[in-house]
């Protein structure tokens, strides 16, 4: 399920980001028993257990005991509500990184992405093709590129590297949300998944190793095999995958940073 952001009215979105309104007690009148913030805060709650798929005007209206019509007084519509919540959730993040170096406050950004993205699976599921542009999602950003920055390489190049971190975070930690769900949205643990399946093979493909020898050369140097049973091989590859990509960038930009 993927989720378009910024879908809604621009100059109310914006405004609601930034927070440029006024605040809701400084409004004329009683007052009131909700507020933006409560909202977002509710809807992220319900994204974080149940997914996009759980997430509505009405299911926050119903936690909250209000009806989904009492909220559009502070949020316009779920387009907007979507990116509060993304805007806010990243509001977890560090605004900055002053540790030893660039390489180790690049692996610790990282690091904390990581995490930020297994705590909140649903913010996986909102694109990157139509940023939010909040405040926290520069935050993040910013605070990046100072550690780039420190490399010594130009702007250009800067660019670039912002790009590959964040898909060396955001792909292996969605294979790696994503493999924590399955059992959850099928009904059938992981290790059951595997065995049920890769059982066949050779009933199917009793040329396996001849069609494909360096898969099968692979296995014989047990290369496909994890250390923890107790997590799902999928979570294990991807996290070993952003690992192992991960220092690869960075022995990358430090090759990089010597040829300026």
């Amino acid at each position: 399920m993927v989720v378009y952001a910024a879908q809604g009215d621009p100059r109310r979105s914006m405004a609601l980001l930034w927070r440029t309104e006024s605040p809701d007690s400084e409004r004329p009148g009683p007052k009131p028993g909700l507020s933006v913030e409560l909202i977002v805060e509710t809807a992220i709650a319900i994204a974080d257990a149940e997914g996009m798929a759980g997430l509505s005007m009405r299911a926050v209206g119903d936690r909250l005991g209000r009806t989904a019509m009492a909220l559009y007084t502070y949020v316009p519509s779920k387009s907007e509500l979507v990116d509060l919540m993304y805007d806010t959730a990243l509001a977890e993040l560090p605004a900055t990184y002053d540790g030893d170096g660039w390489r180790a406050d690049a692996a610790r950004w990282a690091e904390d992405l990581w995490d930020f993205y297994l705590r909140h699976p649903w913010v996986l599921q909102v694109s990157q093709a139509r940023p939010v542009l909040g405040p926290n999602e520069y935050v993040v950003l910013e605070a990046l590129v100072k550690i780039l920055r420190r490399t010594g390489l130009r702007p250009t190049a800067l660019r670039r590297l912002v790009s590959a971190l964040y898909s060396c975070v955001r792909e292996p930690a969605r294979t790696a949300s994503e493999a924590r769900l399955a059992e959850k949205v099928t009904g059938q643990p992981d290790d059951e998944w595997w065995y049920a399946r890769s059982a066949h093979l050779e009933e199917v493909s009793p040329d396996f190793a001849e069609r494909f020898p360096t898969l099968t050369w692979m296995e014989s140097e047990h290369a496909f095999r994890m250390e923890d049973e107790t997590v799902s091989y999928l979570e294990q590859e991807a996290r070993e995958a952003f690992e192992f990509s991960l220092a690869v960038l960075l022995d990358g930009i430090e090759v990089a940073t010597k040829a300026e």
